[in-house]
């Protein structure tokens, strides 16, 4: 297993073409200092806005993520779940909205690859670096049948980093195909009508907005069932061989661990140089030493459970525990980096209560992670527990593919 090294990341120098204009990374590699920087830039407009800028969107796009499940023969990378997680999380120390957005425009690039071949030569007929919005929990919206395909009409929410997005992703019941009825069906953005709807206590520059449709014709062939991302194609790449249940929560829970990480780095800095009120140092207050120590080494814990449920996506058998396993391990290191980045903020006291607090940014960037259903704990350990209960005694031991 991977071991943590939590408070001393590396961020790497952006490769750089002859003309100083950052280089496009390789196929499967992400190269993510230039998005570090972007986000830098633009952190105080970005709330305001409350979505991505242009150029941060397109530094996404440059770094990799948008390409980095996309299929090789489509000019992407089919890369590994580990890697993303390192770079989302990385990303998220700086801001948890670009990361969040980076997590999705790759995942939903993961999604599309489960397209039939004339849809995926359509979606990436102009290159792999295709921004992918979607909406797609719970099925929303109306699809009627036509020949050779369905006509799509309705609204739908949460559609992240939609205003910068070449493609939707948008999934509604279909009449008549029982199991098979929750489709999600491709459609060109300038098709979609996108409401600004997002106004939110956290992960404000996401612009999760809401999205709506009018009669758009959508063919088969850019259209797919949520059963579709349960079956494996021949000769298929090991990051389209693993089920959707297996790393939907993992990716969503990347963003949550940088903002934690974020939250140890900005906290360290305002009590390096805090005084109390009798003239100490903070820094040794028993107190606050334990504040840190609690903190850190629970984040840390966080990493090493989506550490762990990486390396099961990329390697282990995905057998019923296994996909259980993930869920909980994301599910709770969710909870760990949303409680720590608290912990943290409550420590600052009064120091904290400013609207532009840095750890109370973290922590309101945390809770909006924790607030998404892919990371319900709840349903996490119901699906883990019946997953070792079904598998009889001792499926529970812990060597579900670590």
């Amino acid at each position: 297993m991977p071991t943590a090294q939590m408070l001393d990341v590396r961020t790497p120098e952006p490769v750089r073409q002859p003309d100083g204009r950052p280089a496009d990374p390789a196929p499967g590699t992400l190269s993510y200092a230039e998005v570090i920087a972007s986000a830098a830039d633009d952190r105080g407009a970005l709330d305001g806005r409350r979505r991505l800028s242009a150029a941060v969107a397109a530094a996404l796009s440059r770094a990799g993520f948008a390409r980095h499940f996309v299929p090789v023969e489509r000019g992407g990378g089919a890369g590994g779940f580990a890697e993303l997680l390192e770079a989302v999380a990385t990303v998220g120390e700086t801001c948890a909205s670009t990361a969040w957005c980076a997590a999705l425009y790759a995942a939903h690039g993961r999604l599309a690859a489960y397209l039939p071949e004339a849809g995926q030569r359509e979606v990436w007929a102009d290159g792999p670096d295709v921004r992918i919005a979607a909406s797609v929990v719970p099925p929303q919206g109306e699809a009627l049948p036509e020949p050779g395909g369905w006509r799509l009409t309705g609204s739908w929410t949460y559609a992240s980093g939609v205003d910068h997005a070449e493609w939707v992703l948008l999934a509604s019941r279909t009449p008549g195909e029982g199991e098979a009825g929750h489709r999600v069906f491709a459609v060109p953005r300038a098709a979609v009508t996108v409401a600004d709807t997002w106004r939110t206590l956290g992960l404000r520059g996401t612009g999760s907005n809401s999205v709506a449709v009018d009669g758009v014709y959508v063919p088969e062939h850019r259209s797919l069932t949520l059963a579709d991302l349960g079956r494996v194609r021949p000769g298929a790449a090991r990051c389209h061989r693993v089920p959707y249940a297996m790393v939907a929560a993992l990716m969503f829970a990347a963003p949550a661990l940088g903002a934690a990480r974020g939250a140890v780095r900005d906290w360290e800095i305002r009590m390096a140089g805090r005084t109390g009120a009798e003239g100490r140092a903070a820094r040794d207050s028993g107190a606050v030493q334990q504040v840190l120590a609690r903190s850190t080494a629970h984040i840390e814990s966080a990493q090493l459970l989506l550490e762990q449920a990486a390396h099961r996506a990329d390697h282990a058998e995905a057998t019923p525990l296994a996909v259980a396993a993930n869920r909980r391990d994301a599910a709770l290191a969710v909870e760990l980096c949303t409680a720590e980045t608290e912990r943290l903020w409550r420590a600052l006291g009064a120091g904290g209560l400013a609207e532009d607090d840095p750890v109370q940014r973290r922590w309101r960037d945390a809770a909006a992670v924790a607030a998404h259903p892919a990371v319900n704990f709840e349903a996490a350990a119901g699906a883990y527990a019946h997953a070792v209960f079904a598998g009889g005694a001792g499926a529970g031991d812990g060597a579900e593919g670590r």
